[in-house]
């Protein structure tokens, strides 16, 4: 757990926000909370929180939205709490960059390890080391992705995934294991998000998609990076 760790919670509901400031305070964080999205947005930039707990139905701003204008500078983890459920909601706040979501009610319990997930995924920006395979480079230190020396431009889904998967080169990683680790517990049989983030990963990374040679299937199994 990161004990210095500032949460900022942006959610307009009075008994959520008791709720999470009760729960992470508890658990050493530091905590924050705005009522709207204009003023989650300023306090973002001027209070710069560890981490940000985002509501997505918010009274001014809907909350895909703030995570957009979020995005357009702010590099730390994000998750997502929300009584929307659907896939299509969901996939689009991963695809605008959230590392995580959580759906209402929420167990406290799972909310901290997926905080404690998501701040290890922050916790990478701090190596300066640089992976290779072959045309292919990833940066971990400011989470840079290129082919060819081009800059690819990556959510933080598919960066997560595809530094998952090259961490652990190849190793043929299974479908629940992606899941959990990239999404959390809850999803863990949730192989359709899978499917739809190695397909857009593939058509970034790979010479031919339809014939990838880093990003391999292993069939009923899972995935296997590797040149």
């Amino acid at each position: 757990m990161n004990e210095d760790g500032t949460i900022l919670v942006i959610d307009d509901e009075k008994q959520i926000r008791r709720l999470l400031e009760i729960t992470l305070s508890a658990n050493g964080y530091k905590v924050l909370l705005s009522i709207n999205g204009k003023d989650g947005l300023i306090d973002a930039a001027t209070q710069h929180p560890s981490l940000i707990l985002l509501d997505l139905g918010l009274p001014d701003i809907d909350g895909q939205e703030v995570l957009k204008k979020l995005r357009e500078w702010y590099q730390k983890p994000v998750v997502i709490l929300s009584v929307r459920d659907s896939e299509e909601e969901i996939i689009k706040a991963l695809d605008n960059g959230a590392n995580d979501y959580l759906t209402k009610p929420f167990r406290t319990g799972e909310l901290l390890a997926r905080i404690r997930a998501a701040f290890r995924y922050g916790a990478e920006s701090t190596d300066d080391s640089v992976m290779t395979f072959g045309s292919l480079t990833i940066e971990l230190a400011n989470h840079v992705v290129r082919k060819n020396n081009e800059l690819l431009k990556l959510t933080a889904t598919e960066y997560s995934l595809l530094l998952l998967l090259a961490k652990n080169s190849g190793r043929v990683l299974t479908h629940q294991y992606i899941l959990k680790e990239v999404w959390g517990y809850g999803y863990i049989e949730q192989t359709q998000y899978l499917r739809v983030f190695v397909a857009q990963l593939r058509k970034k990374i790979e010479d031919n998609p339809s014939r990838p040679t880093l990003l391999i299937t292993e069939s009923g199994i899972g995935y296997r990076f590797g040149e």
